[in-house]
């Protein structure tokens, strides 16, 4: 990308598939293995919603520059117009260079024709929430929210499986093929929620070696593990699949070699998981629908 890159490391879309890594299915992608195993791979709930689709999209992005000043629709407005799901999404940071920021929400409530103003005055950036960030920083990111990750920022993103994005400012900056990139002015102002939050980070304590639950909603529910020692998931009561990323350190998920910037999916019909650090820790996301 113009701004850095991003690995899709869990992703169901047609053009960018997950395959699986070794063992019984290895060279699969995520949708041929949906298709084969279904229910017990999705769990009954999941699977009579979303059928043979994936419903997450897990990344790693590393920003080296500024990405633009963007919006994401709803799953109503999505569904309207592009016969798509929505984008509501999560940020955890792994990683900050001294100073590093990102933009979430907005610092002053705005009207839709104010804000068309400000695009066009190349003035939007002055009235976005500027939040300085720093490693295991957490923000949710509901669909309607304008949002940017800043140069120096390396983060997992969870989110709907969807890539639609309006983009509302890129800094006038030329895209890979030396041209501007595509605004998306019009589109994205019926798509914004206008108003001012009291706060756009999410906050919580973290505690090793437990679950720490950093959001719920009805798109996914995502906690942090901190392991320093062997750790026992009881899955018994979940009925769907679970998804882990591996955000630092290493170790093993039931048996399997787990490094930093690798994700891993376990099936619904798992009922408990052992997770073994190494000497140096391992810090994982898990997340399901």
């Amino acid at each position: 990308m113009v701004w850095g890159s991003e690995l899709w490391v869990l992703s169901g879309y047609s053009e960018r598939p997950t395959k699986v890594a070794g063992g019984e299915y290895d060279g699969l992608s995520v949708n041929e293995l949906i298709a084969l195993r279904k229910e017990e791979l999705m769990g009954r709930r999941v699977y009579a919603k979303f059928g043979d689709e994936f419903p997450l999209l897990v990344k790693f992005i590393d920003a080296k520059a500024d990405l633009s000043i963007q919006v994401h629709p709803d799953e109503k407005l999505a569904q309207e117009r592009h016969g798509a799901h929505g984008k509501t999404e999560m940020w955890y940071v792994i990683k900050a260079a001294p100073g590093a920021h990102l933009y979430s929400g907005l610092s002053v409530p705005l009207s839709p024709e104010k804000y068309v103003e400000l695009v066009e005055k190349d003035q939007i950036v002055s009235v976005l929430a500027d939040q300085k960030v720093a490693p295991g920083d957490v923000f949710f990111l509901p669909a309607g929210r304008i949002h940017a990750i800043c140069g120096g920022t390396y983060l997992a993103e969870i989110q709907q499986t969807s890539d639609i994005t309006y983009r509302i400012y890129d800094y006038g900056r030329p895209g890979m093929d030396g041209k501007p990139r595509e605004l998306h002015t019009a589109l994205a102002k019926d798509a914004i929620d206008y108003k001012v939050y009291d706060s756009y980070r999410t906050s919580y304590t973290p505690a090793p070696d437990r679950e720490n639950r950093l959001v719920e909603c009805e798109y996914f529910n995502t906690s942090l593990l901190e392991l320093t020692k062997p750790y026992e998931m009881d899955l018994s009561g979940l009925d769907t699949c679970l998804m882990i990323m591996c955000v630092e350190g290493a170790g093993k998920i039931d048996g399997h070699k787990a490094q930093a910037g690798e994700a891993f999916l376990v099936d619904a019909v798992q009922k408990s998981l052992t997770l073994e650090p190494s000497a140096g820790g391992l810090k994982l996301l898990t997340s399901y629908v």
